[in-house]
């Protein structure tokens, strides 16, 4: 699956003295720094030069991006050449690149132009995959292939279960390089944890917090946890924590006429206590104050405690109920993007 972004643009010169035989400095003339910072990009191309004269692209020396991203030149005329990415570019990214400061002219070369051609680019989705599971946010370890010029590039390798109790339920849900439910609900965690805004979806903002974060080695401060919600007779809440089942309570999901949604969705939303109110199923109204340790995964389906005088069969109007007690216990382990399967 694939997210479209564009890119924007960048105009600067560049003047190289001539110099047949040794290579020759570079100063940007119309930039006060030989660094200009570019948003995503596609594939091909990553930034364009025009030369007053005719230069080979072969002599010209390797494009420095950081964070690190590997490229080409190809040559597009006698006084024009392109840099290409060798490796898919990550979306909403902002690559620092450092203009060449070398080069081997006949005669004296200027740059006469410069810029990042306006394009799409789809989202590198296995890249975030590799960034959050080297910082713990997926339930899964990554295992590089490849020497990383540093650890938010981009190399071959390989994931493997970070944890052997996690149930089917979560484990069969994970493949790489795709939109997947483990990856929105670990994305959603890592924006939580950064104050960032929880919504799963990978913008400028969270990529370069995320790269920035793989740099610095920063990595989830907690547990990964997960809940697994089973409708069988008699329903029950299991809590993983690190793959340790850590709790196992009987719950109510919803009664026929309101049930419970089935599927696996992230936690979006929290409150230690609140007052749930809406319209009964024949019509009337409820308003329930000092409802407590609610977590909301799902629109108005939530974990949370509810007192009722049993429990494990369907009473609800679409929400997990639980005691109290198996409340407070649960709501420590449910932080924002916390993933909650229900199934029959």
């Amino acid at each position: 699956m694939q997210r479209v972004v564009a890119v924007a643009g960048l105009t600067g010169a560049l003047m190289v003295p001539a110099s047949a035989n040794a290579h020759a400095q570079a100063s940007l003339t119309v930039r006060a720094t030989s660094q200009v910072s570019a948003r995503v990009t596609a594939t091909m191309p990553l930034l364009r030069l025009h030369f007053t004269s005719a230069l080979s692209a072969t002599k010209l020396p390797a494009l420095q991006l950081i964070p690190a991203l590997p490229t080409k030149w190809q040559q597009i005329g006698p006084r024009d050449v392109q840099a290409v990415a060798v490796a898919t570019p990550a979306a909403a990214l902002s690559y620092s690149i450092t203009l060449p400061t070398s080069l081997r002219c006949a005669t004296t070369c200027i740059v006469t132009s410069s810029h990042v051609v306006q394009t799409a680019a789809a989202v590198n989705l296995l890249w975030e995959d590799q960034l959050l599971a080297q910082l713990n946010y997926l339930p899964v370890s990554f295992f590089p292939l490849a020497k990383q010029a540093n650890p938010s590039e981009q190399v071959p390798g390989f994931f493997t279960w970070r944890f052997a109790g996690l149930p089917t339920s979560l484990s069969s849900q994970w493949n790489p390089g795709t939109d997947n439910m483990i990856l929105r609900g670990a994305l959603m965690n890592f924006q939580n944890v950064h104050n960032l805004a929880t919504t799963g979806e990978i913008d400028t903002t969270t990529w370069n917090t995320l790269v920035n974060a793989s740099l610095a080695r920063q990595v989830d401060p907690a547990s990964y946890n997960y809940v697994d919600v089973s409708e069988g007779s008699p329903e029950v809440m299991t809590l993983y924590l690190n793959g340790v089942n850590a709790l196992h309570a009987l719950v109510n999901t919803g009664i026929p006429q309101s049930p419970t949604a089935l599927g696996t969705y992230p936690v979006y939303l929290r409150y230690t206590t609140q007052t749930m109110s809406g319209t009964n199923p024949d019509g009337t109204h409820y308003s329930d104050p000092g409802i407590p340790w609610v977590s909301y995964f799902n629109g108005g389906d939530a974990l949370h405690g509810f007192i009722r005088s049993s429990y494990g069969f369907p009473q609800s109007l679409g929400c997990v109920e639980m005691p109290f007690a198996s409340a407070a216990l649960v709501w420590p382990h449910t932080p924002i993007g916390t993933l909650v399967t229900v199934r029959s």
